[in-house]
């Protein structure tokens, strides 16, 4: 009898073993070279320190390019200049210039319609119409700003004034 249930004993601690073995296969084999296992203080420490690394080099560099461009004072910055236009002074933007009119009056340049996006009502306005005061104004292409009795505008982007 002590035979039969040592005999038992091990087929059952065998089967153990094989189903354990078995279950450990069927997940894929998690901490083998293929697929090894991840801690917590290497997300923590180590990966999330690369991610951030790259993603302020993107920032610097994104940051660099906006801060480029052609054109006369603070133009072709990331943040928005304060430009004074003097009586009879006009603003020449290129594509992609934004313009807000803080006091005084602009109106928009001659050209083909339209021509300035208007982004704050989600409409346009054409050559010859007065711009609002603090409304967004968006140029699709190389686009004029006239003031004829002075005008203070908030503007980003490459422009010129004359």
């Amino acid at each position: 009898m002590k035979k039969k249930r040592l005999r038992i004993l091990l087929c059952a601690i065998g089967a153990a073993i094989a189903l354990t073995a078995a279950a450990a296969m069927a997940t894929g084999g998690a901490g083998s070279q293929s697929d090894p296992l991840v801690t917590l203080s290497y997300l923590t420490d180590t990966f999330t320190k690369q991610i951030m690394d790259k993603v302020d080099a993107q920032i610097a560099q994104r940051n660099a390019l906006l801060g480029q461009g052609p054109g006369s004072g603070s133009a072709g910055t990331a943040a928005f200049a304060a430009v004074a236009l003097e009586p009879g002074q006009a603003l020449y933007g290129e594509a992609g210039c934004e313009v807000l009119l803080r006091s005084g009056g602009a109106n928009c340049g001659a050209s083909p319609a339209p021509g300035l996006v208007d982004a704050t009502s989600g409409g346009s306005i054409d050559g010859g119409a007065a711009l609002q005061a603090n409304h967004l104004y968006l140029m699709t292409d190389a686009r004029t700003v006239s003031s004829g009795a002075g005008a203070v505008l908030l503007v980003r982007g490459v422009y010129t004034i004359g």
